[in-house]
């Protein structure tokens, strides 16, 4: 699959970072969704079944945890990759979204270059 090809969801309640991260992802080519929240987001993943979602944690109403487990329970989307997109980086965090079912996990800011490698984009 061409990272042009790729569908890609980035979900954050703030809005100002998700249209960021967006923006720098659509600049190398590559096709992105964004949903401002954990429910938007589980909606968008389960009706467009992206390749990648780069997913906060902290958010309200459905946490970056909740949203994962959710991801991980739909048999629709267990190929998905789960890339936690967040500020918070510490071990206990790390631990609770391994367990959630995050492939990865990224803290903000993140590196550009490391988005665009895991998301396939060409620097």
């Amino acid at each position: 699959m061409q990272a042009s090809e790729k569908k890609i969801l980035v979900v954050d309640d703030n809005a100002d970072a998700a249209d960021m991260t967006a923006q720098i992802l659509q600049m190398y080519g590559l096709q992105v969704q964004v949903a401002y929240g954990g429910p938007e987001g589980l909606a968008l993943a389960r009706a467009n079944r992206p390749d990648l979602i780069f997913l906060d944690i902290g958010m309200p109403l459905m946490d970056g945890y909740q949203v994962a487990q959710a991801v991980r329970a739909d048999a629709t989307l267990s190929k998905v990759m789960l890339v936690a997109l967040t500020a918070w980086g510490d071990e206990a965090s790390r631990n609770k979204a391994r367990a959630a079912g995050f492939d990865m996990h990224l803290t903000k800011p993140a590196n550009i270059v490391e988005l665009l490698d895991i998301a396939g984009g060409k620097c």
